[in-house]
């Protein structure tokens, strides 16, 4: 039976302009190609578990406009049950995103309608958090609803996966009740979150589990009492959007499946590899095939 992940996060209609690189401030340049991309952390988490072959609830809100039914749209033909996702009295939200020659990009987020996603929303729909394999969240959506959302989860058992992006800093309870924090390099840092060997006693007492991702140099699968380091896998990169998305929903995936924290870890990181290939934060996550082939060259 397919593990079923609810999500509670953002959608987002990506403004996307390829650059041959970052304006420095003050200056206008001339890029490339302009696109419209379906989005939010939230969104590309859920369409990357569907595509992964996992059963997936989406929980969030979108504006009574155009972009927000793309969006609800996208997520129904990738696999997603929308049936959670309101309308609020708001525009959908945007992100604008400018990719570098590099694949490196800038992200500035009006956020909208997500902004909208309230505690009561989420307690509203407390039986689908409740019976989930798992919960996946992020930090596009208020504080306040993402706390809400863990102690529904708490309560009833369902491990909790946190991917703390953007990056803020957060309150040490919420760290505490987490079952694996996923952060990258700059979050971890805001967090407070001690990256040494020696030090892994104190980090314990914050989170769990941390799994740490290290873009081209891979993850580090920070569990109590060992670290492992899961190398990455090399690829071309044309943008790098969504390859956190892809990471996060891999691990999701394969951990309840029922594979070990370091090779869901692993997972997560050839699905992240292969996201970076493809311009666009959905249209670039892999589906399981892909995924498998990766893993299974390397």
């Amino acid at each position: 039976m397919r593990p079923h992940i609810v999500v509670v996060g953002s959608l987002n209609m990506d403004l996307v302009i390829q650059a041959p690189r970052h304006p420095q401030p003050g200056e206008t340049i001339t890029g490339g190609q302009f696109r419209t991309i379906p989005g939010g952390k939230g969104a590309n988490q859920a369409v990357a578990v569907a595509r992964m072959g996992g059963r997936v609830t989406m929980i969030g809100c979108v504006g009574r406009d155009p972009f927000g039914d793309t969006l609800i749209e996208n997520l129904s033909a990738a696999g997603v049950d929308t049936g959670r996702v309101g309308r609020a009295e708001a525009s959908t939200g945007v992100a604008l995103i400018t990719v570098a020659a590099t694949g490196e990009n800038t992200i500035v987020l009006a956020p909208g309608a997500n902004a909208a996603v309230s505690v009561q929303i989420v307690a509203s729909h407390a039986d689908a958090i409740a019976s989930a394999d798992a919960l996946l969240l992020q930090l596009e959506v208020p504080l306040e609803a993402v706390q809400a959302a863990v102690e529904i989860a708490q309560a009833r058992g369902t491990p909790i996966i946190l991917n703390p992006a953007p990056a803020r800093t957060l309150p040490a309870d919420l760290l505490q009740r987490v079952t694996y924090l996923i952060p990258n390099e700059h979050e971890a840092a805001l967090l407070g979150i001690p990256l040494e060997a020696e030090q892994e006693k104190e980090r314990g007492g914050r989170s769990r589990s941390v799994i740490l991702t290290l873009g081209e140099r891979g993850a580090l699968a920070m569990l109590p009492g060992a670290s492992t380091h899961v190398p990455a896998f090399p690829v071309r990169v044309v943008d790098t959007t969504a390859a956190g998305d892809a990471f996060v929903a891999a691990f999701a995936v394969a951990l309840t499946e029922g594979k070990s924290a370091v090779a869901a870890t692993r997972w997560g990181c050839a699905a992240g590899a292969l996201a970076c290939t493809v311009l666009g934060a959905q249209p670039s996550l892999p589906m399981r095939a892909a995924v498998e082939a990766l893993l299974a060259a390397q």
